[in-house]
């Protein structure tokens, strides 16, 4: 008989114990029962029979089915899930349930299944295309099987299913189930490296130090201004890795950057790129997941949760845009991918390589004190120029849809002159909110006590915390009266002004109501590059990475608000945002500039981006964390608590300010109060921030306190979860 310990997915900090016939490896998936219920959980450890760890005997229960005949999760990536649970303070079985594609947490074998194939009958082989003249789809179809044979899903997809139909119904061909054969490092079979530009001495001393980490764990922080061809940078240092059969992986912040990404690696390579994101359907994830791990893929670039994709022959780990807040999980298991990026790639033994023009102050911290090296990217590629940045000072002017009369005669000046300009939005819908002019009544979502939207084209209201929606009210609730404005300035009625105000000029508008569905961005992004649009209008989607040579100007309408967030983060958000989109700008032979349309023109902040840079500013802002003890010079945890009734959660985390005091006087202690946000989807939001001068000791008073947590009166009543090192206290 043996003893398992097993990882199963429910909310609890612990392994549990189960009974098998013999012993399994490590990694390996099992069905057991729990309760009521039959989970699939993953084989941690085999414990020896003598060990204390074993109590009840008699009342453990046995594993019914063993899924997989060797570990699916491999020694480096079991490490890496134990460092997870014990770092971010997380149930096992949920964190190793976070590790697997969706079809394996189900149990579906990790095997790969047969999939349909087209290939030629021998009818076929011996029928010329002439045949098929008539039909040009069905012709290139039969000229593309002659080759070799295609995937029943492709084939549909690049000739139409009526065409595949036709040719399979002529008897020309046929749909036969076959099991893929898995090649390691197959992609050396067709990598050909297409022509490259020479890099300048900057790039050239940033490849040259990144090849001589090869094979060693080290983290880079590549420092470069926007535009300066950091993409060209990871090009050419992963070139002599992937020929020496090594597996890259890159992480992208989000789902719009991967498509150009995928398309210049393809390019530069001519190999198979997997992609990993959540658009893709279960089945295609598990594929990627499947070529991957087998060492067939070369090049895999993914969002974040493609930190935990198996690697057979792992060369070097990227994160592109390493600043983003998107590679932070903001919910369940709340981890950060740069972090687990640099835990993975020790394991490996291989260098990690963080890129940005407006690096994260932890990042930028440890390059400047040297547990990063750091390079640097100082010029833009190709001589172009670096934009502009100005301060528009919008004071007693006359605003058009929230556009200042002089930032309309700069924008009037860029389109003339047959250039295109970027509109920056940083709001969604048509207004943020609508009121009574009679009595001054704001329509309300009661469920979060925030302003309702206004969705002009929709006809609708819509909270964009809770996402609720109601339709558009003819009359105030409060007095009755039908005269209801809106206040604010969204996306939408941006759009409708610069309609009005430049009818010869073709614009787009781009935010998360307009690029829903399969390739939407990605067709629009390239539509932008061809010209078709004059004027662009965008919220952050438009900020991160994208390359537009024929955009001039941008323009920011408003950037007031975060300049007085209580979020200490929101000086470097903003400093970040406004230089990734001066980066949109002046990319190509034409010099770009950027306006900041503000009511406080003398801000320092403000006046510290448009003079000095995003560098200068950076270095500044961390003396002040260090000055106000602050991230990344302390270490935090949050405990969040939430419930319909908010004595309870505050009560809730009161009794954990006493255990935590109980524990160790020397954490600081700032709370319970309300989030930025306090009340959402009904639900009252608080939180209770612990800090410590150390990591050690904070994680050592967590790990302590948390039975006694777990243990209070209002445990069970109230939601509540850890966050270790939170980025948003919204």
């Amino acid at each position: 008989m043996a003893y398992l310990s097993v990882a199963v997915p429910v909310p609890l900090r612990q392994l549990f114990t189960y009974t098998h016939s013999t012993p399994l490896e490590a990694g390996v998936r099992v069905q057991v029962p729990f309760g009521p219920r039959k989970l699939v959980g993953v084989v941690i450890d085999v414990i020896d029979e003598d060990s204390h760890e074993i109590e009840n005997v008699k009342k453990l229960k046995s594993v019914e089915a063993v899924i997989d005949e060797y570990p699916i999760v491999d020694a480096v990536l079991l490490k890496m899930a134990q460092w997870l649970w014990q770092y971010y303070h997380h149930a096992p079985g949920e964190v190793l349930h976070a590790m697997l594609p969706v079809l394996l947490r189900k149990g579906e074998k990790a095997q790969l299944v047969p999939e349909e194939r087209v290939r030629l009958t021998p009818v076929g082989e011996q029928s010329q295309s002439n045949t098929l003249s008539r039909a040009p789809k069905q012709k290139a179809f039969f000229e593309a099987l002659q080759t070799s044979s295609l995937s029943a899903q492709q084939s549909r997809k690049l000739y139409g299913a009526p065409a595949v139909k036709a040719v399979i119904d002529k008897s020309l061909a046929e749909i036969v189930e076959v099991v893929p054969e898995l090649i390691p490092k197959g992609w050396l079979s067709t990598m050909k490296v297409a022509q490259k530009p020479t890099p300048d001495t900057e790039q050239s001393v940033a490849i040259a130090a990144l090849n001589r980490q090869q094979g060693n764990f080290a983290i880079s922080l590549l420092e470069g201004v926007t535009g300066s061809g950091k993409t060209e940078v990871y090009l050419q240092a992963i070139e002599p890795l992937l020929a020496a059969g090594k597996q890259i992986l890159i992480l992208v912040p989000e789902i719009g950057l991967t498509p150009q990404t995928v398309s210049r690696f393809e390019k530069r390579f001519n190999i198979d790129v997997g992609v990993l994101h959540s658009q893709l359907s279960d089945k295609a994830r598990l594929r990627v997941w499947q070529r991957a791990r087998a060492g067939e893929l070369g090049i895999i670039i993914g969002t974040r949760s493609a930190i935990f994709t198996p690697l057979k022959t792992p060369g070097m780990i990227i994160v592109d845009e390493e600043h983003d807040e998107s590679f932070k999980q903001q919910d369940g298991l709340r981890y950060h991918a740069r972090d687990l990026a640099a835990m993975r790639a020790k394991q490996h033994s291989i260098p990690l390589l963080l890129g940005s023009a407006t690096p994260a102050l932890e990042s930028l911290n440890n390059a400047l004190s040297g547990r990063y090296a750091h390079l640097h990217l100082t010029r833009r590629a190709g001589g172009a120029q670096h934009t502009q940045l100005h301060v528009l000072d919008a004071r007693e002017q006359p605003l058009h849809y929230g556009i200042s009369q002089a930032l309309l005669t700069i924008m009037r000046q860029h389109i003339n002159a047959g250039n295109q300009v970027l509109v920056f939005v940083n709001r969604r819908g048509y207004a943020p909110a609508l009121l009574c002019h009679h009595c001054g009544e704001t329509v309300m979502c009661k469920r979060c006590d925030r302003p309702y939207t206004v969705h002009k084209s929709q006809n609708r209201l819509q909270c964009h915390h809770c996402a609720g929606t109601r339709v558009m009210p003819r009359q105030c609730e409060a007095c009755h009266s039908s005269t209801l404005v809106t206040a604010g300035t969204g996306t939408e009625q941006v759009e409708d002004g610069l309609m009005s105000l430049f009818p010869d000029a073709k614009q787009v508008r781009i935010d998360s109501d307009t690029v829903r569905g399969k390739d939407k961005l990605h067709s629009t992004l390239d539509a932008i590059n061809r010209q078709e649009y004059q004027l662009l209008v965008g919220t952050q989607i438009l900020s991160k990475g994208h390359h537009f040579p024929h955009v001039t100007l941008v323009a920011v309408l408003d950037c007031d608000g975060a300049l007085f967030s209580a979020d200490f983060r929101a000086p470097e958000k903003l400093a970040q945002l406004v230089t990734q989109l001066a980066g949109r700008a002046g990319r190509a032979a034409k010099p770009g500039e950027m306006w900041l349309q503000t009511h406080n023109p003398h801000h320092p902040l403000l006046q510290d981006l448009v003079n000095n840079g995003y560098g200068h500013f950076a270095r500044h802002a961390l003396t002040e964390r260090k000055a106000a003890r602050l991230p990344p010079y302390i270490s935090q945890f949050v405990v969040r608590c939430e419930s319909i009734d908010s004595a309870q959660a505050f009560s809730f985390l009161q009794g954990c300010r006493g255990v935590f005091t109980s524990y160790s006087n020397e954490l600081e202690m700032n709370g319970p109060f309300p989030s930025l946000i306090e009340k959402r989807q009904g639900r009252f939001r608080f939180m209770l921030i612990c800090s410590h001068q150390k990591r050690a000791p904070l994680h050592e008073a967590l790990r302590q306190s948390l039975p006694f947590l777990q243990s209070l009166n209002q445990a069970s009543k109230v939601r509540w979860s850890v966050d270790i090192d939170p980025t948003d206290f919204s």
